[in-house]
């Protein structure tokens, strides 16, 4: 086999399967044959035109489980051929720029940003970073860990970094992709879990997922709501409606804090009384470190907490696509691969 199928973004609004040449591996990169790729609302950005830095083509996707099919020069060597592992959002840092020197490698500044800045995982095949690669645990079925290397680790580290303890109470606004595992963390990690959504529909799924209380935004006052049951420690938002965003705000507690894992393009809005009054204070998370996101996989595997996903043939991304951009898709959507 010298070619391979990919799900290719010839412009934006135009995804279409296509047969390319398996490329080689250079200087601190390996070849992948994937497995199983999940599909992110973050994928928009590229396939609708949205991210002014992608050139096209470009082949999307950042949730990417495969194995190494062979390796560059300068890798590694426990990074062998065989080894099944992950590539998430961050496509791997440099280990030269003055964030990779402090240590903050998820914050690198010359690091891929894959299936944007470069090609991703709606393919058989794909180039990555030795640096961002994460080892996959073989309890873990790829179409299993494939979300996790993206909405998982979002959560996951946003409720690590939260600072909250065992006890408190910690709401999650929205209730999706994101939401249903933050909901399953926050849950196994002893909070006492809110979660803020819209809707009778999904009442039974937020109790199944770990929520303690579910607030219907469509019939009741979330922040009166969580006001009266003594405020939240933290709110972790996963949706990207800053205007609902900024509401919730009202809802800490003295000294809460506010996470953010959902990217809107509006300013949040917060009255600056609020924040001195209360010493609160908001945050924003940006998935993690390779070290991070096998910690995410670990604890997933510890505590069974799974992404409920639907899973579609490569051939069929531009369907699956729609699906998860129309909201229908309960909660996230993964292709797998011929490989």
């Amino acid at each position: 086999m010298n070619t391979y199928k990919a799900m290719q973004i010839i412009a934006p609004g135009n995804m279409q399967l296509v047969e390319l040449p398996i490329p080689e591996p250079k200087a601190g990169e390996v070849l992948l044959r994937i497995e199983a790729c999940g599909i992110c609302g973050a994928d928009a950005g590229a396939i609708e035109g949205m991210e002014k830095n992608t050139t096209y083509p470009r082949t999307p996707g950042h949730e990417v489980v495969g194995t190494i099919a062979s390796v560059g020069p300068g890798v590694s060597a426990s990074v062998k051929q065989g080894l099944r592992v992950g590539v998430g959002r961050l496509g791997g840092h440099c280990n030269e720029c003055e964030q990779c020197r402090h240590g903050h490698f998820n914050l690198c500044s010359n690091q891929p940003v894959v299936g944007s800045s470069q090609d991703g995982g709606y393919a058989e095949y794909m180039i990555a970073r030795a640096t961002g690669l994460v080892v996959i645990p073989d309890e873990l079925k790829s179409e299993e860990a494939a979300p996790l290397l993206c909405a998982g680790i979002a959560t996951f580290n946003a409720l690590l970094k939260s600072g909250a303890q065992a006890g408190d109470t910690v709401a999650i606004q929205g209730i999706g992709g994101l939401g249903h595992l933050a909901l399953q963390y926050a849950r196994k990690m002893g909070f006492r879990v809110i979660a803020i959504g819209r809707g009778d529909q999904i009442n039974q799924d937020v109790a199944a997922l770990g929520a303690h209380i579910y607030l219907d935004t469509n019939k009741v006052d979330a922040v009166e709501e969580i006001r009266s049951l003594g405020g939240a420690n933290v709110i972790l938002t996963t949706i990207t409606d800053s205007k609902a965003a900024s509401e919730l705000i009202k809802a800490l507690g003295p000294k809460g804090k506010f996470m953010v894992v959902g990217a809107g393009k509006d300013p949040l809005s917060i009255a600056p009384g609020l924040m001195v009054g209360n010493e609160l204070s908001v945050e924003g998370t940006i998935t993690g470190t390779p070290y991070e996101a096998e910690k995410t996989l670990k604890f997933s595997l510890l505590a069974d907490v799974r992404a409920h996903i639907e899973v579609m043939p490569l051939e069929k991304a531009n369907e699956a696509y729609q699906r998860m951009r129309s909201g229908e898709v309960q909660y996230r959507m993964v292709l797998t691969m011929n490989n």
